[in-house]
């Protein structure tokens, strides 16, 4: 008589097991469909009940919440900042090490997509990680091309909202490549650490003329008052 081998059983997921992996499938499903997909089409997705949802997140919200913290602070990298305010190296040397490690992050699917539907829909995702890049990515920014240029240091003259809108035309570059990509579906066709290089030298060659131009018009406002 020939024995049956035992079917074998489907794992069962530890809690936290679950949690994650409902997360990384909410990623996908959120970057796929944007915010108005529901937690029934996820569970669908993941061949479990909505309840089991519920059972790791209050609601729909709290998820969202969670996967900010997957894609975008889960994926900060401390080597962006570290190397920002590595004197050692010249400023535009060091951006371009920045951009070039930032891309891969940041011009992935998931990133660029939910970012989109998270603004369009008006999720507190976008608010959240604007202002960390700003206190860690841009402000950085803005003081080191200061002591580039051998200008006023902040502690003489404060960072102006021109200065910080002048960095931010960097990033504003480097997600659009990721906007053709995976919002317009237009092929990059040169290759992206050459592109981020050209956006840096541009950058540098325009803040070394604008720059001294923005603290000149602040410091003559400060003298009218």
């Amino acid at each position: 008589m020939t024995s049956r081998k035992p079917i074998e059983e489907k794992k069962r997921l530890s809690s936290p097991e679950r949690e994650k992996q409902i997360v990384l499938a909410a990623v996908e499903f959120f970057a796929e469909v944007g915010f108005s997909g529901d937690t029934r089409q996820l569970a669908r997705r993941l061949g479990v009940t909505q309840s089991l949802i519920y059972k790791h997140f209050p609601n729909k919200e709290a998820l969202i919440d969670r996967v900010y913290e997957e894609v975008y602070v889960g994926r900060w990298d401390p080597f962006w900042e570290a190397v920002i305010q590595d004197r050692s190296i010249p400023l535009e040397q060091r951006l371009v090490s920045h951009y070039i490690a930032y891309a891969k992050a940041a011009l992935t699917r998931d990133w660029v997509r939910i970012f989109m539907f998270s603004g369009l829909r008006g999720e507190s995702i976008n608010k959240k990680y604007l202002d960390m890049l700003r206190a860690r990515i841009l402000e950085p920014i803005a003081i080191e091309l200061r002591q580039e240029l051998g200008l006023q240091d902040v502690k003489t003259l404060p960072l102006k909202t021109a200065e910080i809108e002048l960095v931010w035309s960097i990033n504003a570059r480097i997600f659009y490549f990721g906007q053709r990509r995976w919002i317009f579906d237009v092929p990059i066709e040169d290759d992206v650490q050459e592109m981020i290089q050209l956006t840096i030298a541009h950058f540098m060659a325009g803040a070394r003329e604008l720059l001294p131009k923005i603290l000149s018009n602040q410091i003559l406002s400060c003298s009218r008052l």
